[in-house]
């Protein structure tokens, strides 16, 4: 019995002995102002243990043996501190203070993975441009910031009728029944319909374009890539900004914010806004110009910090645009007094009639609670509206004969909730749910000239003679062509409606999670699994009075859209999976190698016509990438290239044809196989404070195999993509020498170059735009960081070029031309508060 006594001790000093061999370190992880930094790294890699800081900067680190140890601390936007200390007791207490690199490249930060990362962390090709960038620039409008983007093209007719061109992929369609590729998201919300999908690009904190299928991070319509708008939110200070410009064609710009707390360190407030219109740069011999601008934007949020581990944002966003019409010019018939080229005078009949009204509106909510260190939930809830109501000439001449009007309409509603997990730096990601509701339409009245109309029909090369619109007053007195209507007289007035509907209700359920397999080795794996019903309708509103011409081309009482004597509906139910598998390996410190699979899908299209309802099969792709990123120099220098392959199934496409029996039929096709092959490289350097350089380049052959999957030959076979350049590269210099302390000035030259690209599927040689380049200008003076005055000139050697051709008019053997914009010039002052 007295043994054990003396065994129980022996045991109790051991362990006494052993855990005084054992310490800790506490401290606090502060900035150059001595604020808390919430949400450091502190680790220790030799044994992998680590910490984050709260949210009074402190960390702790416990059971660690009696040893010397290196200790890094990071956090994004600062340089990383590495001290050793030893443990010898068994509290010790070491503070670190974080310093901001003298300068360092700007929008390194993304999002893309749904947590704060560094671009060269993740296994994705993206673009990230942050605020400094896009107002640099001076970029408000999609198209333009799209030349800064390898693999991105973005064309716009107008704010209502966007083509969206990830490395060879178009989402354009305004067809209320059709998901679109590309998927454009603001603030982790969808707003990717195409006649929605276009927001001026102002108080931006960042733009994020994510290449490759990303059906995981952003949807089941992420088919081959998504945009990403991040807005400022509100913030716990009280700053405000204005800029106001004037420009040539009229130009005038105003745009600014103004940011405050509400109640301290509670509720923040920040409004702003931006009105930017410009006379259009074709002058239209009927009425008015064409090809111009104006837009109205307002953009209200609050945050209220709920707690020190939970916030709430909400954004409120409001757009009106009521530019005048598009020049839809012909390349058939000139314009009186005029020639066919698509960058002079255009006679489009209605003159000022022409233009566009759209409102777009919206609601969002974020929620976000930090349950713990490695948990967080988010939840967003969102509703959006849009309407539209666009007055176009499709024949692009005076003679009243194809004069639409587009009415679209659509609202949605989403509600996602999001866990977030960040487990010991091995597993991190996150995992939810998604409902999505949207309802939409999209009315196309037909408006027309019975006479003119005949004229287009039988004597096409006739239709305008010398700028002058040709009339038939009558059927030609021809029984033996026409019957008994021959020598009836034609309506000077006629009018019909084709409508379509779409209606949506999906659900998802997604996950996606990445595992530090060793310090260098990460394998990401992500599933998303969808349950969607789709509703597809289709109805003819017909003529009040009966177009004679209908008679002969099978769409009476109509003369354009077949009777569907009602609405035509359908309903399906789908279900759907989309996935990816990435691995990122980091060579050194500032070099990583990335590559993934993914899966990517754009739902199936319930085709309706008036004689028929058909399936589409969901058009499927596989991609496959290997890339390189790196991040030297102290984060002043990244460089990134990547090369990829995609392989299409049941690829569908828009074609507009004239039909006997169901008049003029626009409804996607399944055309069949495709493949692309690209490759994509960029670079920033900011070599001084205020100074950097960026340069891209992309290849891309994108095109339709020879054969479909059932080895029929396909119809386009070999045709290349449209709106698809196989080279585009940028390159441009920021400089801003310094005059004295409080003065310095600065030049900003940029450069964009594509290569021919086609409009059409059917690669007709003249619907093409040869490959051309523009130079860009702003130059100006900054006073005490605070005034600038800025001169600047886009497009600056006034290049003529063409952004789009063919449209509707193609479909009747008339192609349209729309002229790109001219030269651009004018004077902007700003001011910070």
């Amino acid at each position: 019995m007295k043994n054990n006594y003396y065994l129980i001790l022996l045991l109790l000093t051991a362990f006494t002995v052993t855990a005084q061999n054992k310490g800790g370190i506490t401290g606090q992880v502060l900035d150059e102002t001595g604020t808390p930094v919430i949400g450091a790294n502190v680790v220790i890699q030799s044994i992998s243990i680590g910490a984050v800081t709260d949210e009074n900067g402190t960390y702790k680190l416990d059971d660690l043996s009696y040893n010397t140890y290196t200790i890094t601390v990071s956090y994004l936007g600062y340089k990383s501190i590495k001290k050793s200390v030893e443990i010898a007791t068994p509290q010790t207490t070491l503070n670190f203070n974080l310093k901001e690199p003298s300068f360092q490249l700007d929008g390194l930060v993304v999002t893309a993975q749904k947590r704060e990362q560094l671009n060269k962390d993740v296994p994705i090709a993206i673009t990230s441009y942050g605020s400094d960038f896009i107002n640099n620039q001076g970029t408000f409008e999609y198209d333009t910031f799209s030349d800064y983007v390898p693999g991105l093209q973005i064309q716009i007719q107008s704010v209502n009728n966007p083509g969206i061109v990830v490395r060879g992929i178009t989402s354009d369609s305004g067809d209320s029944r059709v998901e679109p590729r590309v998927s454009v998201f603001q603030d982790g919300v969808s707003i990717s319909k195409s006649r929605g999908s276009v927001v001026e690009l102002f108080d931006i904190e960042r733009v994020e374009v994510l290449k490759g299928p990303q059906g995981t991070l952003f949807g089941r319509g992420a088919q081959i890539g998504a945009m990403h708008i991040i807005q400022n939110k509100a913030k716990n200070e009280t700053s405000a900004s204005l800029k106001t410009g004037i420009g040539n064609y009229n130009q005038f710009l105003v745009n600014g914010y103004v940011n405050t707390p509400l109640v301290k360190d509670k509720l923040f407030a920040r409004v702003a806004a931006i009105y930017n219109r410009r006379d259009g740069y074709i002058e239209n011999l009927s009425g008015g110009d064409l090809n111009g601008k104006e837009t109205l934007a307002l953009r209200g949020s609050l945050k209220y910090m709920i707690s020190d581990n939970t916030t709430f944002d909400f954004i409120a966003n409001w757009q009106q645009d009521t530019p005048p019409g598009t020049s839809f010019k012909s390349g058939t018939f000139a314009p009186l007094g005029g020639d066919l080229s698509p960058n002079s005078f255009a006679d489009l009949e209605r003159g000022k009639e022409l233009g566009l009204d759209r409102t777009v509106y919206g609601f969002t909510g974020i929620l976000k609670s930090a349950l713990n260190d490695n948990w967080d939930i988010t939840s967003t809830t969102a509703y959006r509206k849009f309407n539209s109501d666009e007055a176009f000439d499709a024949d692009g001449t005076a003679a009243p004969v194809l004069f639409f009007r587009e009415v679209a309409e659509g609202e949605q509603f989403s509600q996602e909730v999001r866990f977030n997990f960040d487990n010991d730096d091995k597993l991190s990601g996150f995992f939810g749910a998604n409902f999505f509701y949207e309802n939409g339409s999209q009315a196309v009245p037909f408006e027309v000239n019975e006479q003119s109309y005949l004229a287009l029909l039988v004597a096409t090369d006739a239709l305008v003679i010398n700028g002058v619109p040709t009339l038939f007053p009558n059927i030609p007195n021809d029984p033996g062509s026409f019957g008994p209507l021959a020598g009836a007289p034609l309506l000077p007035f006629n009018k019909e409606e084709s409508i379509n509907y779409g209606e949506n209700y999906s659900g998802d359920i997604f996950a996606d999670a990445s595992y530090d397999v060793t310090e260098k080795l990460t394998l990401t794996l992500g599933l998303r699994a969808t349950l969607e019903n789709s509703n597809a309708g289709l109805e003819v509103i017909n003529a009040d009075n009966p177009g004679l011409l209908g008679n002969f081309l099978g769409a009476f009482p109509n003369n354009l859209f077949t009777p569907t004597n009602g609405r035509i509906s359908a309903s399906e139910t789908f279900t759907s999976a989309v996935g990816r598998f990435a691995v990122n390996y980091d060579l050194s410190d500032a070099v990583t190698v990335f590559g993934n699979v993914a899966r990517g899908r754009r739902p199936n299209v319930i085709n309706v016509s008036a004689t028929e309802v058909n399936v589409l099969s969901d058009e499927t792709v596989w991609s496959y990438e290997l890339g390189l990123k790196s991040l030297m120099l102290d984060n002043k220098l990244q460089f990134d290239i990547n090369g990829y392959y995609y392989d299409y199934s049941n690829f569908q496409t828009t074609i507009a044809r004239l039909d006997e029996t169901d008049g003029l039929v626009i409804l996607p096709n399944d055309s069949g196989s495709a493949t692309a092959l690209g490759f994509e490289a960029a670079m920033q350097y900011q070599f001084a404070k205020s100074s950097s350089f960026f340069a891209n380049y992309g290849y891309i052959d994108a095109s339709f195999d020879d054969e479909d999957s059932d080895g029929n030959p396909q119809q386009l076979a070999g045709n290349t993509f449209r709106l698809t350049p196989e080279h585009s590269f940028s390159a441009g210099f920021n400089i801003n020498p310094t005059l004295s302390e409080k003065v310095a000035v600065f030049l900003r030259p940029t450069y964009t170059y594509k290569s021919k690209v086609f409009f059409e599927e059917t690669n007709l040689p003249n619907i093409s735009q040869d490959g051309y380049g523009l130079l860009n200008i702003r130059t100006g003076i900054t006073i005490q960081d605070r005034y600038e005055i800025s001169l600047y000139a886009t497009n600056v050697l006034d290049e003529e070029f063409i952004i789009d051709a063919g449209n509707t008019g193609g479909a009747f053997g008339i192609p349209t031309f729309i002229a790109g914009p001219p030269a651009f010039y004018g004077l902007q002052l700003s001011v910070k508060f």
